[in-house]
């Protein structure tokens, strides 16, 4: 999970990701970064996703532990 947390810090450009806020809690949060997310999911870890479900998550933990479980 480290891993992926730190390419998302990398996205939202931020040094200490806060994993129980939502991705729009972030400043930084933007459709660049969404596709950026998406984009990410694609090339490291083969798994598409849309944008509406990116953002139903409860937090960036939950995102993070459904990513790695369908691995």
């Amino acid at each position: 999970m480290e891993k992926l947390i730190k390419k998302l810090e990398e996205i939202l450009e931020t040094e200490n990701l806060d994993v129980n806020k939502k991705f729009q809690d972030y400043e930084e949060w933007d459709s660049l970064a969404a596709l950026s997310v998406i984009s990410l999911l694609d090339s490291d870890y083969g798994l598409p996703m849309k944008y509406k479900d990116l953002i139903a998550f409860e937090s960036i933990k939950a995102f993070c532990e459904d990513v790695l479980c369908r691995q």
